[in-house]
């Protein structure tokens, strides 16, 4: 992996894949941005390997995924949040976390599965709150999703939690590609991806730390912030997340928000 770009993001959820990365390869450079910056940085070829968002790889075509290390839940998410003004049927308005591209999906999916809507959309970007617009429903991402909101609301969801009672199954929100050039150097490949899984299971042994030095940032207790990474994430794209991820990208394809496809095997 010497002298590669690889695009990671501050999300506390990413942490333990990449606190312990550059120990493991000093001779790459990592590159720091939201998600969904970082999945034009590929398509662009600004970088090399990035942890983007799953939505992104299903839009990438030649793309390849390089590691079973990823971000994933199995139930409540406690970081990707919708809040709604008004009752389900009465949403005409979502405003969507600038950072999101794999949440965005997600929502839009599920408004349209279980009650057949597809409100207008709008960004809400960084630095803004939930004030700043006035839309039916909003949806929060990463540290600012994990974060108290005040106001009243007619109902709010953990769409993690949503899709699983919904889909029963994991979601994939995020994972490492590679761009296709990276992809034909097989000596490349096999060195990320030990890379990145040796680095994913140091971080995960690590949480504790992590934890202590994000709070102060995050503005959340030490305690909360560990329990988020113990408790509500996974970081292994094992046989069920491959699941949920298939049945992600086939609804993502049938409504019109990236080709039908399925994940590697």
């Amino acid at each position: 992996m010497n002298g590669l770009r690889v695009g990671a993001v501050t999300y506390l959820n990413a942490r333990p894949l990449t606190f312990c990365l550059s120990e493991l390869a000093p001779d790459i450079e990592i590159v720091v941005d939201l998600p969904s910056r970082l999945a034009a940085g590929l398509a662009e070829g600004r970088l090399d390997i990035a942890l983007i968002p799953s939505i992104e790889y299903l839009r990438q075509p030649g793309c390849s995924i390089v590691s079973d290390a990823c971000v994933c839940c199995d139930g409540a998410s406690r970081s990707v949040i919708f809040y709604s003004r008004v009752p389900v049927e009465r949403i005409r308005t979502l405003a969507l976390d600038e950072g999101s591209r794999t949440s965005a999906a997600l929502a839009r999916i599920l408004l349209a599965e279980q009650f057949d809507l597809r409100p207008k959309l709008e960004s809400l970007p960084i630095g803004s709150s939930l004030e700043d617009t006035d839309a039916d429903a909003v949806m929060l991402i990463g540290d600012r999703g994990m974060c108290p909101v005040r106001g009243d609301f007619e109902f709010v969801w953990d769409l993690g939690l949503e899709w699983s009672r919904w889909a029963g199954l994991p979601f994939v929100f995020a994972m490492w590609v590679a761009r296709p050039s990276v992809t034909l150097n097989s000596a490349t490949i096999r060195s990320a991806e030990k890379i990145l899984a040796d680095a994913r299971d140091r971080g995960v042994e690590q949480m504790a730390k992590i934890a202590r030095l994000a709070a102060p940032d995050i503005g959340l207790p030490e305690d909360e912030c560990l329990s988020y990474l113990r408790d509500s994430l996974g970081f292994k794209l094992g046989q069920r997340e491959r699941q949920g991820l298939e049945t992600f990208y086939q609804l993502a394809g049938r409504h019109g928000l990236g080709p039908e496809q399925k994940a590697e095997s």
